[in-house]
């Protein structure tokens, strides 16, 4: 056998505390957490929860824990920061936003929300009785209404090439990383695939971040951190080798603060996640909530079994003024986004700022969820090895071996396609009545 031989090393812009305190917040959920630096496009945080070490791999994985990887439906062999794939549901709104300004609407013109949007004998629901609303409001209370409307004028293809441009649908280049692209469809792309052609159903329901949209939390931070510089910033890793900070974007100031303003008055105003304002001193984040929808449901949010819940999404970026950070936070079948991904988002920025108070707010969190994930997956361990013992699979011993199940696990947890029907009116994103102080168990073996 041939003996190890130790590459170079290398820096990278992850923040090693940050990623630790993400990783730890997101506890055993199964999630992911992005954080971008807007000045510079350096990745600080790339969490995917719940992981593994790589180094029960070297000289072969026992038994047990090939068990445990293999077996939890939280998929902790995926890479969802980069490779996990979600519908993006109304985090989508602010970059529609910019896109429909674009087309020529008037962020100023008013649509009336009677509580959803008649598309033939079709009624589209919305989650409430809004009335009348312009472009800012929308993002505020998350009027699916108004996006409807808009998305039926102007059409999906001219909302679209925003989305590429935001940086959704669209691979980085990042050293050692194997990103999946998602989709970001428009009428060409459904004639290739499907050899249908494109509806006004399909229009709305990825206005919305539904029916065939896909993307990754890397793709929806760099988005919110585009939006929020105004600069078409290229994300990295590699510390010291900075990228150019990209052109500014194609849209006049006065329509970015549609988009800001919009995500300010989410979490500071009287919308969707205002439970997860931060508590720091002259310091404001701007955020949007999303709930995406897996599949049909008669009810919503924790409705039903774990993998047929909502996923839970939330972007943002502080402080407001002079945005520094942008996240993305995916907790899939979270619920509603302002119920568990939200929750998170305002913690991990709550440590960029204030470390000491954001630990002491997780350390307690951690004594009622029974320890930090590691401890948990000891304890776990060891109920496997009580059950199972010496009746575990052999493990595989090739690198091949793991990539396939990695391969599998993967193809189980993309969403099929469309994530919402045709037929079948898009969920709406409810209002966040009160931020708890933990994300809900996501499921029996979860936090």
């Amino acid at each position: 056998m041939r003996e190890d031989v130790p590459g170079q090393p290398i820096k990278l812009t992850i923040d090693g505390a940050l990623q630790d305190y993400a990783a730890r917040r997101i506890g055993l959920e199964s999630a992911a957490v992005v954080v971008i630096d807007c000045h510079s496009g350096g990745i600080l945080a790339l969490t995917s929860m719940p992981a593994f070490d790589p180094n029960s791999f070297v000289g072969g994985i026992g038994r047990l824990q090939w068990k445990m990887l293999s077996e939890d439906d939280h998929i902790p062999l995926l890479n969802k920061a980069l490779r996990g794939l979600y519908p993006p549901g109304s985090t989508m709104k602010p970059m529609a936003s910019l896109a429909l300004q674009k087309a020529g609407v008037d962020p100023k013109e008013r649509v009336n929300c009677p509580g959803g949007y008649r598309l033939g004998s079709r009624f589209f629901r919305c989650d409430a009785v809004h009335g009348l609303l312009d472009m800012r409001q929308a993002i505020e209370h998350s009027c699916n209404t108004f996006f409807w409307t808009m998305a039926h004028r102007v059409g999906y293809d001219a909302i679209a090439p925003v989305a590429r441009l935001l940086g959704l649908g669209q691979q980085f280049e990042l050293p050692g990383s194997a990103q999946r692209y998602g989709t970001i469809p428009d009428a060409a792309w459904k004639m290739r695939r499907y050899k249908q052609a494109w509806t006004v159903a399909d229009s709305l329901n990825a206005s919305i971040g539904q029916g065939y949209v896909s993307v990754s939390p890397l793709q929806l931070a760099v988005m919110v951190s585009r939006i929020a510089s105004g600069r078409n910033l290229q994300p990295s890793l590699m510390f010291g080798h900075p990228k150019p900070l990209g052109a500014a974007l194609p849209f006049t100031p006065e329509q970015l603060a549609v988009a800001h303003d919009g995500m300010f008055a989410v979490v500071n105003g009287s919308g969707t996640g205002v439970g997860s304002k931060l508590d720091l001193p002259g310091i404001q984040m701007a955020g949007k909530t999303g709930t995406a929808q897996v599949r049909a449901l008669v009810g919503r949010g924790s409705v039903g079994a774990w993998k047929s819940r909502d996923h839970s999404l939330f972007v943002c970026y502080a402080p407001t003024d002079a945005p520094r950070y942008a996240m993305s936070v995916v907790v899939e079948h979270g619920t509603f986004g302002a119920r568990a991904a939200a929750p998170i988002a305002k913690d991990v920025m709550t440590f960029l700022f204030d470390p000491a108070k954001a630990w002491a707010s997780l350390l307690a969190m951690e004594k009622t969820w029974g320890g930090t994930p590691q401890q948990r997956m000891e304890a776990r361990y060891k109920e496997y090895e009580a059950q199972y013992g010496a009746k575990a699979p052999q493990a595989p011993a090739e690198d091949a071996a793991v990539q396939s199940e990695q391969a599998r696990e993967e193809r189980a947890a993309s969403p099929p396609e469309p994530v919402v029907s045709p037929a079948a009116s898009p969920s709406p994103e409810p209002v966040d009545q009160a931020s708890p102080a933990a994300p809900p168990a996501a499921s029996p073996n979860s936090q």
